[in-house]
């Protein structure tokens, strides 16, 4: 289970994008703007490769609002989806045999 503690600072997510994993699944949590202010992208997908050369038709998405509520929502959201998908993390390290040079 992904915890607080595991994401870093409000601080450190004002100025970058935040990466990580756990038991298969990588996440992304970075701010963006749009018309209603500032929010709290979060994209998930499985391992084992990175944000940019994994396919967008295998990420999943989801917004939060850009304070301390939204990151606490945002982690309860991706163990969600860790425990909604499991089979598909749990596999995940097969997906090194799709890579291509």
């Amino acid at each position: 289970m992904i915890k607080r503690e595991d994401i870093l600072s409000m601080e450190y997510l004002k100025k970058l994008e935040y990466s990580g994993s756990h038991q298969g699944m990588r996440y992304r949590l970075e701010k963006v703007e749009d018309e209603e202010g500032k929010k709290l992208l979060v994209t998930v997908w499985p391992e084992p490769f990175n944000f940019i050369t994994t396919p967008e038709e295998e990420k999943t998405r989801a917004t939060f609002s850009f304070d301390e509520d939204g990151v606490t929502d945002a982690i309860g959201w991706m163990n969600n989806v860790l425990f909604e998908q499991k089979s598909r993390f749990d596999t995940a390290s097969r997906n090194w045999d799709s890579y291509t040079f």
